[in-house]
This record gives structure tokens, C-alpha cells and sequence, in this order.
């Protein structure tokens, strides 16, 4: 049973500035009569912090015993206390300024209903809470909270220097110098002869006491070990508590070459860490290294603009898998923003070995929170996809899926088993739902922590690349969705600039607003116009896109991406502020501008596509700059699949549509944000009594999904498809695990259903999306793909869409009615028109002619027998053109002259359509010297002058190489530098 926190720790404060909670007795047994413990909200995380009103705190509350299988498993929790209660059984009592006091009388057993006599209390496990459980009192770090309860056998504990609230009674940190004094007090029971070591020598005793106490002084820096003895008849018991005293910090500049995280060597036995932390006093590094201890060895060097600080470590065994954390200011634990693995105690032990074999082991009882981990001389991943090349931009179909809910066994290797499904429906990206470490296991993976390391619960960094590389072998691009517009508290660049009493990120964070700028804002809201967000994002894009091959991000709620503010009423969820955020925003603009060409830098024709649904305009601009962007069609086409025509008009899914002039919008019917047609079709779909006919109808349902992806996959531009919906997935996106429905459970794990394959009416609407698909992303026909030579009419049940573009004609009709519909319709050209998906034809006359349609029928037309040239070849398969007469071949034709060059040359090319050009110069070894070009071009005739991007007479004298790229058809020309 897993609870947000809980509190406390005996008579003691539980940090170092006070105390945070007391308990009466100091040592609690079970038998004791009566147990008091007192928050105080002054210290901690502060999270009742003037509460008002005083009366409105109650307990969370339950135990921890020796049948509980780890610190999560909270067990008699009593039924008052569940969250949200306002029982007043589990009411506090006020006893001061930002103190409450709950009361436990009648014994422990009797209070938590324990009757196993087996069974042991070993801790108690508690929060103070506002009533509603919008506010709770816990420790700094808001981890779980564990009073001890002990037998009645001799003890003794040092409280002061005081100790954690953690699961372990770890000690809180101490930050002292040479010459101070250090408070000691130590408590025992029964009443024993006490005595107390510093450094080894006897400071203080006491004969039959329960407390002793000294203020010993720090002589020299280093570990300074305080040790308390109690002894009891025979019995004699010690408790003990190191620190650390480490003198000035070291002041050096960093080493050359090295950046923010972790920096391997050629020499496998050492690794230099640098952490970016303005404004921080110190910082040292615990790991596996020094015992997770804090040492003089390993406290960082700081810079001397004082940002920095950074550490050589030494003596590593090479590839050899060390947890590491840094402590910040002597108190604050942190993994390392830039690890690419972490190591997570609440969470790992849900992984299965299958999934991730030979995980790590957390360092239990040496340290608390994540950790992060360095490997010295990791082995190289053999990619071998060295041919693959990105599918042309303006002509990707994706697929979006979440691996949780995807493949039963949620891992890398199964879904790269899956890759021959996928590969047969003919789509040539795959976008991946958020896969860096988020927080938790289960999720939807947008409240992500590590934006460096893959989530383990997906599997290994391997078993990621595997796929990575697999899908590349096929010709299929990898898309990551990616959350970079906000953190949640798990993220150390979060935790490092905290404002508890205000419950959000400092004004001093570097990468952090202290309040979101934009409505509908989650988690905290990155500055993006701050340099340190610049390159963590510049470091995030490079990470993906040369580690691990990625082609391109889906960045989800780009919109977010501003430092205007919308948010300025306190309403800032609705209303004009909703509005205001999504106005023409120059600053937004320029922030994304900045991030694609970086991309570009990183790696050419990497795909930048945005969640972004604003102002049409700023859309545009970036559009035209080359990204892509989200175009949502769900509503509309889910009104015409149901039945309902009036609202069922889609244009709004085609570009041109928009005054684009660029094919950039993917347009889409589902994503993992929208409701499912199917679904909505089966529980609101329209019917007709006269012919019978009902939407309803699982087969009509299905075939009216057919009709609707005609429409959709003939659409020039990019499209993307939710997982499943190529087989009618028929389950609500708020469908609980119950199998209720609501909204709050739209993250839940939904039912994998791959026995959808065994139904004859879903494997119908498969095939339908495979040859769809197929037609959309031949190269043979990219021209009518991403053509503006369009015309429509899709108001009302029957709807009609042509493609006018010379290399395919297209039309689609459709009746999305319930009843008979009657429309007049005009082919773009006279003669034999071709139906794609029946195989039969027609003959136009290219004149208006009067077209019935029965309920849900459709046909795909083309004015050539494209199917008898797309569905006889493999999946992605190239189809290059002849060369013609007028020598173009693969659609473009170029020259070069002067060659060899002199000062400068002309590159003079034609092309014969629409589409995606890369041009660029490389050496002959393959170094990028310039490039030319990158980006949409419409069909015509163009020269480039190198001299434009490059002056040749700098270079040196040679053969070079000019790559050129073309809707996917590639070209190397030599070129011959004779300064």
C-alpha cells in the first residue's frame, strides 16, 4: 500500500534547524498508554505552514511490522484515515503557532487493531494533512516518514545532532567548522550509566541516568565521530554518528574538454563529474567509491565564476557500474541531471529481470533517493542499419503508441518482435510515447525526471537501441515524444532551488519559473529563455539524436514554450487568458527557431514536430521553417463516422486549407490524447430505421472507419494513427481497470487486444489502412502526396475530395450519412478511373455527374492502376523514376559548373515535383564542410553559388563531395577544389 509520506521521529527534530516533529514517550514500545507526536509546520517542507484554519489538520496514518514487504507497504491503516477524511478520529489538536498534536492512547495493538501475536510493530508511519489532502507536513524531500517503536530492552540514541524521519533513522547532516562547538545529547531507557566519546575521547558521563549532553570543540577538519555508551547491568549498547568537517572548498578552474555530468577518459579508471549549481556553498560526491560517506577526498573543486563544480574521480574499475549522488550545502542529496541510468528504490523492484536483467542493487541503508550511476568503458553498440535513410518529412506516416499498453510484456524486445505488424500496414515512423526515467513505472511517462536515461522499465539501453536500429533496418524512422516544457519534484534541477514555504521552484532556479507563464501548465514550468534551459536542451537533443540514432522529437505542449505571460488573473485555465496564450508569440517563435536549427546542426533532416495549436499565423512561420506540427482532426472525423454530418466537416485536416503553403501539418483522427472512434461510434452512433441502419453495429461501425481513413490517408502531407485504431479499438481512453469510465482515469493501463487480428471485420479494416498507407508513402506518387493541387467538398453526409497532380489523380467519395445520399461530382480528367481498394473501374467524363451512395459506401479513385504497381512490392520499398528524355532520374536532375572549381562554382538542378532536399558538402572522408540546402522545395528549376556558404579558396586543394537528397532518392557528385 503506497502512501505519500509520512512523519516523524521521537523526541528528537528531524532537521537540523529545528524540530520538526516530538514524541512522548522518546521511546515508544507498544505497550506504551499513551503516544503523542507534535508537527511543527515551521520546519520541513513547510507544507502547513500557516494553515488556516487551525482546526482543519488530521493524521494519515499506519504501520510498518514485520510482515510488511518494504517501507511502501503501510499496513492497519485505520479506515478514518483514509485521504481526504475529515473523521474526527484522526483530527489534530492546535497547540501553538504552526503546531498540531495527534493523540494515540490505549496502546499501539489496540489503536492499529492488530491480533496476530506474531506479528510486530516496527515503526509507525504518519503525515499531518489539511482535510481535502491539498496540503501535507512531511520531511524536506517529502519522502516517507517512520517513527521507531522499540522493545522494551536497553537503548540508547543520540537525538542530538538530530536524525531523519527516514525509513532508516538516518542522521541529518551536519555543517560545522574548525573551532565550533557541536551540541551532544543523548537519550537512554532505561536509566543506565552514560558516557559520550568525541573523536575518541571521553567528554561527558553520567551514573543512572536517561539523558547525557556535551558541547565538545572541533579541533581539526575531517570525520568527527560521536559515539554515546549505555550500560545496563551486562548490558552494554552504543549509538553513533559520524560528520564531516571539510575546511575551505577548493577553488580551480574546470579541466579543458569537459561539460555538465559525467566525462569518460581513454583511461578507464577515471571519470570527471561536473555539476552546474550557481549560488550553492558546497558540494561533494557520495558513492559506491568512498561508502557512501561524505570525505575530504571527495568534496568538488568550485570554479572561480562560482556556477560549477567538479571532481576527477580516480582508481574506477573499468566498466564497472558505480551509484553515485552529490550533497549540496552539507544537507541536500541529489542523483546527477545528466546520468544515463538511475537507480530508484521505490520503484526497481517492479521491474522484472526479464525485461532487465542483472539490474544494480540499490544501496540500502547507506543512502536515500535516486541515485545515479557511471560506467566507465561501456561497450560500444554495434549499429548496423549503416544505409538507412530518413523517410521523406513532408510524407511520414506515424505510428503513436505507449509501450505499456502496446505489448504485454512492455519491453524493447517484445515490441521489436511486433516490428512485422507494423512494417506490413506500410507505416514508415514509429512515435514513441515519453520513454526518458519518469516517475513511477506506470504512466503515460510526460512527468519525466531524467531526461537523459531511458526508462528501465522498458528495458535496457540495449534493448533500445536493438529497436532503434531494427526499425532503421526497415526503413522505419524512430520518433521521441519528449516532455521538456515542465518537471516534477523528482528532478534534481528541481530539488536543487526549492522554495518550500512557497511549495515550488525558487526565484533563483536557473532553469525554473516560480509560476507557470501559460494556462493548462503541469508540473513546474522551465524558463526556456534562460541559457541554462538552452543547453539542457541543446544537451537533450544532441543525447538522442547521436547516442541512440534518433530521428526526430514530437515535443509535447510546445505551445508552452514562452515566457509571455498569459497568466495573469489567477484564472489562468480559462477563460481570455486560454486565448491570449495562444496569440502569434514572436518570442516563442524565435525559442523554437533556435531549437530546430541546433537539431539540424546535430543532425541534418532530424524531424521537429510540436504539439502546438496556436495562432495560425505562427504556425505558419513555423511551418515554413521546416517544422512540423500537430493537426487535430478527431472531433470532426469522429462526428462523420457516427453518423452525425452536421458537424462533420474535416477540412480543417488539410494544409492547404489553412493558407499553408507548405505540407507540414500531420493530420491525425486519433492520438493518445483523444477518445476513440470506435468507441464512440458503438456507444453514440447515429442509425435509420429506413433502410436498417445502424452505426452502432460493430461491422458498420469498423466499415464507416474505413471510409473515414480513405478520407484521412489521401489527405497530402504527413499522418499519424494511434495504436490499434488500424483495428477499431473500441475502449474508452477514460476506461478505468474496473472497466468503468472516467476521466480520471485517462492515464490508466488500457487492454491490449491483439486477438483483434483474429476478427474478420477488424482485419478488414487493417488491410484497408495497409493499402492506404502504402499508396500515401510510395515515392512513386510523392508529388500527389504533398501536392496543393486540391479540392473538396466535405459539408454534409456525402463528401468528396480530389487531387489534381499529373505524376496521380485522385478522388474519394464517401457517404457519411445513415440514409441514401445523391451528390453531383466531377472527375479532374476524362477516361478510366481505377478503384483502388475493389480493384474495379469507372469511366469519367470530366463533367458534373450525378454519383448514389448507399450508407458508409466510399471509393479511393485513381486515374492509373496504382495498385497494381504499390501493393505488388515489399513494404518501403523505393520506387525510383526513369530517366526521361529531359534527363531527369528520381525526379530531379542537377549539374555542377565549373568542375573542378576555380573560387567558386554554380550548382544549377531541376526537380520534377514537390518535396524534401537536402544538399550539402562533405570531404572524402565524410566530414560536413557546408550545407546548401535543407528543407521543402517546390518543383522548378534553382542555382546555389558555394560561394553563398563557403569560399573554396580557404580550402584546401582536393575532391570533395556533394551530397545531394531527395524525397529519399540519395546522390554523391564529385567536386574538384583546384585553388
Amino acid at each position: 500500500m503506497a502512501f505519500v509520506c509520512c512523519i516523524l521521529i521521537q523526541a528528537v527534530a528531524v532537521t537540523a534547524n529545528g524540530q520538526l516533529m516530538v514524541t512522548s514517550p522518546t521511546f515508544i514500545q507498544e505497550s506504551s498508554s499513551s503516544v503523542e507526536i507534535t508537527g511543527d509546520a515551521n520546519f520541513g517542507n513547510q507544507g502547513l505552514l500557516n494553515h488556516s484554519p487551525v482546526t482543519d489538520v488530521y493524521v494519515h496514518i499506519g504501520v510498518i511490522t514485520n510482515y510488511s514487504t518494504g517501507p511502501a507497504n503501510w499496513l492497519h491503516v485505520p479506515a478514518a484515515s483514509v485521504w481526504g477524511s475529515t473523521n474526527s478520529a484522526i483530527q489534530c489538536t492546535s497547540v501553538g503557532t504552526n503546531k498540531w498534536k495527534y493523540t494515540i492512547t490505549g496502546g499501539l495493538r489496540n489503536f492499529f487493531g492488530l491480533t496476530d501475536p506474531n506479528e510486530k510493530i516496527l515503526k509507525i508511519a504518519m503525515l499531518f494533512r489539511s482535510g481535502n489532502g491539498s496540503k501535507k507536513l512531511a520531511n524536506t524531500g517529502e519522502g516517507d516518514m517512520y517513527i521507531p517503536v522499540y522493545t522494551n530492552s536497553t537503548q540508547v540514541r543520540i537525538d542530538n545532532p538530530f536524525r531523519k524521519a527516514d525509513y532508516n533513522n538516518t542522521p541529518e547532516p551536519v555543517t560545522k567548522n574548525v573551532g565550533d562547538n557541536v551540541s551532544i545529547i543523548a537519550n537512554a531507557s532505561p536509566s543506565s550509566n552514560l558516557t559520550l566519546f568525541f573523536n575518541g575521547t571521553q567528554v561527558a558521563t553520567a551514573a543512572a541516568a536517561t539523558q547525557i549532553t556535551a558541547s565538545p570543540v572541533i579541533a581539526a577538519p575531517g570525520t568527527q565521530t560521536l559515539i554515546a555508551e549505555a550500560v545496563n547491568g551486562a548490558t552494554t549498547v552504543r549509538d553513533t554518528i559520524n560528520f564531516l568537517v571539510t575546511g575551505a572548498v577548493n577553488v580551480a578552474a574546470l579541466p579543458a574538454g569537459v561539460r555538465d555530468g559525467i566525462n569518460y577518459e581513454t583511461d578507464a579508471t577515471t571519470a570527471t563529474l561536473v555539476l552546474y549549481a550557481p549560488n550553492k556553498t558546497r558540494v561533494a560526491v557520495l558513492g559506491d567509491f568512498n561508502n557512501w560517506t561524505e570525505t575530504i577526498a571527495h568534496q568538488m573543486n568550485r570554479t572561480p565564476d562560482g556556477n560549477r563544480y567538479w571532481l576527477r574521480l580516480t582508481g574506477l574499475t573499468a566498466g564497472m557500474d558505480y551509484g553515485y549522488q552529490y550533497i549540496i550545502d552539507g544537507s541536500l542529496k541529489v542523483a546527477d541531471a545528466y546520468t544515463e541510468k538511475v537507480l530508484d528504490p521505490a520503484n526497481d523492484q517492479f521491474i522484472s529481470s526479464s525485461t532487465y536483467p542483472s539490474l544494480k542493487a540499490y544501496p540500502t541503508g547507506k543512502t536515500t533517493g535516486i541515485v545515479s550511476i557511471l560506467q566507465t568503458q561501456k561497450p560500444a553498440f554495434n549499429w548496423t542499419a549503416t544505409s538507412y535513410t530518413k523517410p521523406v518529412k513532408t510524407n511520414l506516416v506515424v505510428y503513436e503508441l505507449l509501450l505499456r499498453d502496446f505489448v504485454t510484456n512492455h519491453n524493447w524486445q517484445t515490441l521489436r518482435d511486433s516490428l512485422n505488424y507494423l512494417q506490413k500496414l506500410g507505416i514508415n515512423a514509429i512515435e514513441l510515447m515519453p520513454f526518458n526515467e519518469f516517475e513511477g513505472n506506470n504512466s503515460w511517462g510526460y512527468n519525466t525526471s531524467f531526461y537523459f536515461a531511458p526508462d528501465k522499465y522498458y528495458g535496457t539501453e540495449t534493448a533500445l537501441k536493438q529497436f532503434i536500429d531494427e526499425c532503421h533496418n526497415r526503413g522505419i524512422a524512430v520518433l521521441m515524444d519528449i516532455a521538456m516544457n515542465h518537471s516534477f519534484g523528482q528532478s534534481p534541477m528541481v530539488q536543487m532551488y526549492w522554495d518550500a514555504a512557497n511549495n515550488r521552484p525558487a526565484a533563483n532556479s536557473p532553469w525554473f519559473n516560480t509560476v507557470a507563464k501559460h494556462p493548462y501548465n503541469v508540473g513546474y514550468d522551465f524558463n526556456h529563455e534562460s541559457q541554462a534551459t538552452k543547453d539542457l536542451v541543446d544537451r537533450v537533443t544532441e543525447h538522442w539524436l547521436t547516442n541512440y540514432k534518433i530521428d526526430g522529437f514530437r515535443w509535447d505542449l510546445s505551445k508552452g514554450f514562452t515566457q509571455t505571460n498569459s497568466c495573469t488573473t489567477g484564472n489562468c485555465d480559462q477563460g481570455s487568458e486560454v486565448n491570449n496564450w495562444g496569440n502569434y508569440d514572436a518570442g516563442r517563435i524565435a525559442l523554437w527557431k533556435r531549437i530546430y536549427d541546433k537539431m539540424q546542426s546535430q543532425a541534418t533532416g532530424s524531424y521537429c514536430i510540436l504539439e502546438h495549436f496556436a495562432a495560425n499565423n505562427e504556425e505558419i512561420e513555423l511551418s515554413n521553417y521546416g517544422m512540423l506540427l500537430w493537426g487535430n482532426s478527431n472531433h470532426n472525423f469522429n462526428e462523420a463516422t457516427m453518423g452525425w454530418t452536421s458537424t462533420s466537416n474535416f477540412e480543417y485536416g488539410i494544409y492547404k486549407n489553412r493558407g499553408w503553403t507548405v505540407p507540414n501539418l500531420i493530420t491525425y483522427q486519433e492520438s493518445h490524447d483523444e477518445e476513440r472512434l470506435m468507441y464512440k461510434n458503438t456507444q453514440f452512433g447515429n442509425s435509420s430505421a429506413a433502410p436498417a441502419y445502424d452505426v452502432k453495429t460493430l461491422s458498420t461501425g469498423l466499415k464507416r472507419n474505413e471510409m473515414a481513413a480513405a478520407f484521412w490517408a489521401m489527405i497530402p502531407g504527413p499522418k499519424m494513427l494511434w495504436q490499434f485504431g488500424e483495428l477499431g479499438y473500441d475502449f474508452s481512453i477514460n476506461r478505468c481497470e474496473d472497466g468503468s469510465i472516467n476521466n480520471n482515469c485517462r492515464t490508466n493501463p488500457k487492454p491490449i487486444r491483439w486477438d483483434y487480428v483474429q476478427d474478420a471485420n477488424r482485419q478488414a479494416l487493417y488491410q484497408v489502412y495497409s493499402k492506404l498507407i502504402k499508396l500515401h508513402t510510395s515515392s512513386s506518387y510523392t508529388s500527389t502526396f504533398t501536392s496543393n493541387n486540391i479540392t473538396w467538398g466535405l459539408n454534409g453526409g456525402f463528401k468528396w475530395m480530389s487531387i489534381n497532380e499529373p505524376s496521380l489523380r485522385v478522388m474519394v467519395l464517401g457517404n457519411f450519412d445513415v440514409t441514401t445520399q445523391i451528390a453531383t461530382v466531377t472527375f479532374p480528367v476524362a477516361g478510366t478511373w481505377y478503384s483502388y481498394l475493389t480493384g474495379t473501374t469507372r469511366t469519367a467524363t470530366s463533367t458534373a455527374e450525378s454519383i448514389t451512395l448507399q450508407p458508409g459506401e466510399y471509393y479511393v479513385y485513381t486515374d492509373r492502376n496504382a495498385a497494381g504497381t504499390v501493393l505488388s512490392l515489399p513494404s518501403n520499398t523505393v520506387v525510383a523514376a526513369s530517366k526521361d528524355s529531359a534527363g531527369y532520374a528520381d525526379g530531379f536532375k542537377i549539374n555542377i559548373g565549373p568542375n573542378p572549381v576555380k573560387g567558386a562554382t554554380n550548382i544549377n538542378y531541376s526537380l520534377l515535383q514537390n518535396g524534401d532536399l537536402y544538399m550539402g558538402l562533405t570531404d572524402i572522408s565524410g566530414k560536413n564542410i557546408a550545407v546548401f540546402y535543407s528543407g521543402y522545395k517546390q518543383k522548378g528549376s534553382y542555382t546555389i553559388s558555394t560561394s553563398n556558404k563557403i569560399d573554396l579558396k580557404k580550402m584546401p586543394v582536393g575532391m570533395y563531395v556533394l551530397q545531394v537528397q531527395f524525397n529519399g532518392i540519395r546522390r554523391s557528385i564529385k567536386l574538384i577544389n583546384s585553388n
